[in-house]
């Protein structure tokens, strides 16, 4: 029931312990399938259902995480290299080259984010309606350009137009790596391959610090050092979006680069996740499900509140750093173990979750560390003798990175149906841009040294975000009982087997108690609810986790 936690697994070999183990093939007619069904489940019956061993799921597994992994790593780095050079040319004077008043940054910070929340619905819908990796390749593409012409503006409002388009394309990005996650991986592997692309965010820090440290010793009469930065940031992203158009495969049932054999065994090992795969049809009632849904609505103001926090440090970060008294070039240096401690929080929150199955308990403990960091900025004195105190909370603040992803891949295990899946995702990451819209408006220059306003309001919304931890899991346990009750009312094992969170340790153990109750592995492509486009709140065989 609770994340990577077992309910119950397949007695099998000890060589095919992380192994699904689907119907074998036979040569009965093809079963009919609803017209709502899953383009997995047509790939299925087209195909016919398969068995594998553990070996060649593993096989295939790492092919998939050789070819699409890089791929939305890189997506996911460049998306958030262009989205925070603004940050990294605020301290190389582009508030005196481009004539920026205080409040008119501000909003080169909160428009990037406007842009994304304004275009979230037509992204989900984008994402349902037409293939996945042309859409990303092309957005990837879009926003490099318009990250390299932000070189020729040179005021406030020509840079003010092109963050708005660079956020209206990097509007698909996010929402299209947790797709491609849903679609390439069971659930017990999820969590970390989320974090791992989310840990983008902290390589960039490092990655951006050290290219801008660079460039910003390159002085020339002709071109502002912050224009030198932008042409050089979305120049390599319009490469990569290139390559990343022909490399990328729309699915698992469209991946020409695996044999037909290995297709199979990638759809077929995902039917336990009782999520779909892709339908490529929008249905409305997914839609009104998603708004009707208190555990979203609930994920929605968790996300908001970390994203108002998330959103005022990112885009002030290098000036607190710079009032604790280091100059520009310092600055930045220090800025660089940030993208550290977030890779190593990132991945390691990721794994913790993992092995012990709480997302929730995971997000209270993260919270507490930005908690304790604010509390630091917000009562340690600004001065020479501080500046290792005042470093010490800037870093434990930036521990907040880890919670974010943490709440994507939480929300995106606990919904079915494939336009569902899309809707909520769009609200989760309008939730974000929300936040990011109003984080960095409640900083202001004129705070300086100590931008206590905002720091007040950060601690407010960490505090948020821990008892929302607490409360979120508990909602989602009476939703199981909703579920094990009604399936025994339908004659039902009230009992599943929750075989997309079964890890290899424990996959013999738990098949032996299956097969005690007599219960079948998988089951027929027509009774199969996952594979039939049904939301999680009407598909009875959905195990919500912790």
């Amino acid at each position: 029931m609770a994340d990577d936690k077992l309910i119950q697994a397949p007695t099998v070999a000890p060589d095919t312990a992380d192994a699904i183990m689907p119907v074998a093939s036979t040569s009965e007619p093809a079963p009919a399938i609803s017209s709502h069904a899953d383009k997995a489940a047509q790939f299925i019956v087209e195909h016919g259902e398969v068995t594998f061993t553990y070996e060649e799921e593993r096989a295939v597994l790492k092919r998939i995480d050789m070819r699409i992994l890089p791929l939305i790593l890189g997506a996911y780095f460049f998306q958030q290299l262009d989205k925070s050079s603004l940050s990294y040319v605020s301290i190389f004077g582009i508030m005196e080259d481009a004539n920026l008043k205080s409040i008119e940054y501000s909003w080169l910070g909160s428009i990037l984010y406007l842009a994304q929340l304004i275009f979230q619905p037509l992204a989900a819908l984008l994402l349902v309606k037409l293939p996945t990796g042309k859409v990303m390749g092309t957005a990837v593409v879009c926003w490099g350009a318009c990250a390299a012409i932000m070189a020729a503006c040179t005021n406030f409002g020509s840079l003010l137009a092109m963050r708005f388009l660079l956020g209206s394309f990097e509007a698909m990005i996010a929402p299209s790596c947790l797709a491609v996650t849903q679609m390439w991986w069971r659930r017990s592997e999820q969590t970390l391959r989320a974090s791992y692309w989310n840990a983008m965010n902290g390589v960039t820090f490092v990655v951006g610090s050290l290219v801008t440290y660079g460039l910003g010793h390159v002085a020339s009469d002709r071109i502002y050092r912050y224009q030198t930065i932008f042409l050089f940031c979305g120049g390599l992203t319009v490469v990569f979006g290139a390559a990343f158009l022909v490399l990328m495969p729309d699915s698992p049932m469209e991946a020409r680069y695996l044999s037909e054999r290995e297709q199979a065994v990638a759809v077929e090992r995902l039917r336990a996740n009782q999520m779909g795969v892709a339908s490529r049809r929008w249905r409305w009632d997914h839609v009104r499900e998603t708004f009707a849904d208190l555990k979203t609505l609930l994920w929605f103001l968790l996300i908001v509140a970390i994203s108002i926090a998330s959103g005022g440090i990112s885009t002030f970060g290098n000036l607190i750093l710079k009032d604790f008294g280091f100059t520009n070039f310092n600055a930045i240096l220090f800025s660089m173990p940030t993208g550290v401690i977030q890779v190593v929080i990132i991945i390691g929150s990721a794994w913790v979750a993992t092995r012990i199955g709480r997302k929730g308990v995971v997000i209270t403990a993260l919270a507490c560390l930005p908690t304790i960091g604010t509390v630091l900025m917000l009562t340690v004195p600004r001065s020479e003798g501080n500046k290792g105190v005042l470093l010490l909370g800037y870093y434990l603040v930036q521990c907040l990175g880890a919670i974010t992803p943490m709440v994507y891949t939480w929300s995106a295990q606990n919904t079915g149906g494939d336009t569902k899946k899309k809707t909520s995702s769009a609200m989760m990451f309008m939730g974000m841009c929300t936040g990011n819209v109003i984080g960095p408006l409640l900083y202001n220059t004129k705070d300086a040294p100590l931008y206590r306003p905002g720091l007040i309001a950060d601690l407010v919304m960490f505090i948020t975000v821990g008892v929302l931890g607490i409360l979120i899991p508990m909602y989602l346990m009476l939703l199981n009982r909703w579920h094990a009750k009604k399936r025994e009312e339908l004659g039902k094992q009230a009992n599943m087997v929750d075989e997309s969170m079964v890890r290899r340790g424990n996959m013999q153990e738990s098949k032996a108690a299956e097969l005690e109750q007599n219960e079948q592995a998988t089951r027929n492509i027509e009774d199969d609810n996952g594979l039939n486009d049904l939301p999680d709140l009407k598909n009875e065989d959905f195990i919500y986790v912790y």
